[in-house]
């Protein structure tokens, strides 16, 4: 057994890169709160370099701090995230939940509201893909089933209130990105009549299936690009800002059908079965029946992947960054796989291989841009 795909190589830039500033203002504001943190946290500001950069507007940094050894410096975290553009209050609040919760997630050292500059201490600079053996599945065993226990102590803190809830809203909001950006804009499809019917009823069915899972904290995207892997430890937990209070299948589905990574089946069904066990022996609301609760992360999978691939769409078209869009044709995989799979969802998946081109057109209609 191999994975369909192989890890793709890191997004981040290399460490040594030049730091790169569009706005000479904010470079200057930066370079001011910096040397203001400096000197509370004994850091060496000529170590400052590129750590990694995302799909949103923020940048991290990593820097070195003096407490370490002269060989083995203290590594620390800078975020940079435009107020205009990024909200960091929610990653602040979140990082204390998860952090009460028992994950390991970055302390936030210093933070400036205003201006969007953050000091986080450093969980490593290897992540889970980083770490996956592509070729051989069980040896990555240990590590997801680490994740799993993660998920599993970060679902055991849920209480109803506490964070924005995953409802019907959220749900149809994300859905939509399907056929507004992945359709219209990227594949140049807009669908009408009996076709845009189609897409109508299968959201529908999706988005009553997940409303209708029992409800928990979710990550959002909990997937080994996210996890960061440091032996003896559990794995420390990135990228959570947008979490909120939603399907118990949400956060496993994201785990085992990854936006970068995809394995047969047989592994996905042996690491979440195992987390179905363990979740259930915890309390956890997965019920007692696998094959009901599997098919609630297929149905939650479909919604995540419909979303992506709309999401990949737009960072490519609107937003400069093509590289995510390569990965779109493994999400109309998973999105076949699932709808393949389930009698309701087979219009679906024949109005996606028309638009593929994948089948013959059978009589749908859509129109071309």
């Amino acid at each position: 057994m191999s994975p369909i795909s192989s890890p793709p190589t890191p997004h981040s830039p290399p460490a040594d890169s030049p730091i790169a500033w569009a706005d000479h203002t904010r470079e200057r504001a930066f370079e001011a709160w910096l040397a203001r943190v400096a000197l509370a946290h004994q850091l060496r500001v000529d170590s400052l370099r590129s750590a990694s950069a995302d799909a949103s507007f923020r940048r991290y940094f990593r820097i070195d701090s003096n407490p370490g050894t002269p060989a083995a410096p203290l590594s620390l975290i800078v975020m940079d995230a435009p107020p205009d553009k990024e909200n960091s209050e929610p990653f602040v609040r979140i990082a204390r939940l998860m952090a009460d919760a028992g994950l390991r997630v970055p302390e936030v050292l210093a933070w400036d509201e205003s201006q969007g500059f953050m000091l986080l201490s450093d969980l490593g600079a290897k992540t889970m893909i980083d770490c996956i053996d592509a070729a051989v599945p069980q040896a990555n065993f240990a590590m997801y089933m680490d994740a799993v226990d993660t998920l599993i102590r970060w679902q055991l803190a849920s209480k109803p209130g506490v964070l924005p809830p995953y409802d019907e809203a959220l749900l149809r909001r994300e859905l939509a990105l399907f056929p507004d950006w992945y359709l219209a804009k990227h594949r140049g499809v807009v669908l009408e009549g009996a076709a845009r019917a189609t897409l109508d009823a299968a959201f529908d069915k999706i988005v009553a299936v997940n409303l209708a899972m029992p409800q928990v904290y979710v990550h959002r995207d909990f997937m080994p690009r996210n996890l960061m892997h440091s032996a003896g430890q559990a794995p420390g937990v990135l990228d959570f800002q947008d979490a909120v209070y939603g399907p118990v299948t949400y956060d496993i589905a994201s785990l085992m059908r990854d936006a970068f990574l995809s394995w047969d089946e047989d592994f996905v069904l042996d690491i979440t079965i195992r987390y179905w066990q363990r979740a259930r022996k915890a309390g956890l609301p997965v019920g007692d029946d696998f094959g009901e609760f599997y098919r609630g992360v297929e149905w939650m999978g479909l919604q995540r992947h419909l979303k992506i691939a709309g999401i990949f769409a737009r960072l490519t078209l609107r937003d400069g960054k093509p590289k995510y869009l390569a990965d779109t044709p493994r999400f109309i995989a998973y999105i076949r796989a699932a709808t393949g799979r389930y009698n309701e969802l087979r219009p679906l998946m024949r109005l996606i291989d028309e638009i593929e081109g994948t089948t013959p057109v059978t009589g749908f209609a859509y129109g071309r841009m």
